[in-house]
């Protein structure tokens, strides 16, 4: 079960929002569009599973947390354009996706993550690669 940010501590306090267990495990917001919920809850499940890993990996690390977050912020954006703009975001959301799935296979290769954390993720991109991918071939 996902813990919920404790509100009793001001913004910035110390353990709260500088810690990482607290910040990337709050309950996802509910967009009502699936691919950008799903974005969101892989996103979330990636980068916390990414944030303490071995310093050799540490490139690859980041670049978890920046595809994974691009995966959520392309559909997002794209939900908000029309005609080929909407459709460029959604490509990029779908190579994203692509590319944060290499990364935490890879990291699961190497024992540097929780394997079923990280399956659970990788399920969820391809969902949103799926949904993507139907967004950018709708069926005439």
């Amino acid at each position: 079960s996902e813990a919920t940010l404790d509100t009793t501590h001001p913004i910035g306090s110390r353990g709260v929002m500088n810690n990482p267990e607290v910040t990337m495990q709050q309950t996802a917001p509910q967009t009502g569009f699936d691919a950008q919920d799903k974005a969101y809850r892989a996103a979330t499940i990636a980068i916390s599973l990414v944030m303490r890993g071995p310093a050799p990996l540490k490139p690859i690390a980041d670049q978890v947390i920046r595809s994974a977050s691009s995966v959520s912020a392309n559909i997002a954006e794209g939900r908000g354009r029309s005609g080929r703009d909407r459709l460029y975001h959604w490509r990029i959301a779908y190579g994203s996706a692509r590319e944060v799935d290499s990364h935490l296979r890879l990291l699961v290769g190497t024992g540097s993550i929780e394997s079923s954390r990280a399956d659970e993720a990788i399920q969820l991109f391809d969902d949103v690669r799926a949904i993507t991918w139907r967004l950018l071939h709708p069926k005439p």
